[in-house]
């Protein structure tokens, strides 16, 4: 008989590689820019941090406690974008600023008036 799983464990398994952290993570942000909600990006750093060789592993990355990074994941009164910075550098990636689509950018709008 086979073992059901949950998604979260589907999800681990498959953003242990690089490429699809980031494009996990990029999706992450995207729909926080619509959504709004800073427990879903929170969630996924944490799922993608597990991915990546866990708490332990990544603190080292940036010479922190374990037991602070680990706090710092489950800190709902953190400043996202704090978290967001510090558990990017640990996986060695960054924030990238993209231009939106000419057509849907609102600043278009305001520079043709």
């Amino acid at each position: 008989m086979r073992k059901m799983r949950t998604w979260r464990e589907c999800l681990i398994e498959r953003i242990t590689s690089r490429e699809r952290a980031i494009g996990y993570l990029q999706a992450i942000l995207e729909d926080y820019q619509i959504y709004k909600n800073p427990a879903v990006v929170l969630r996924a750093l944490q799922t993608v941090v597990e991915a990546q060789g866990g708490v332990f592993e990544l603190a080292k990355q940036v010479d922190m406690d374990p037991q602070v990074f680990s706090k710092m994941l489950s800190n709902k009164d953190m400043p996202l974008i704090d978290t967001l910075g510090i558990v990017l550098k640990a996986l060695g990636y960054h924030i990238s600023i993209q231009p939106i689509e000419p057509e849907t950018s609102k600043l278009e709008t305001y520079t043709d008036a």
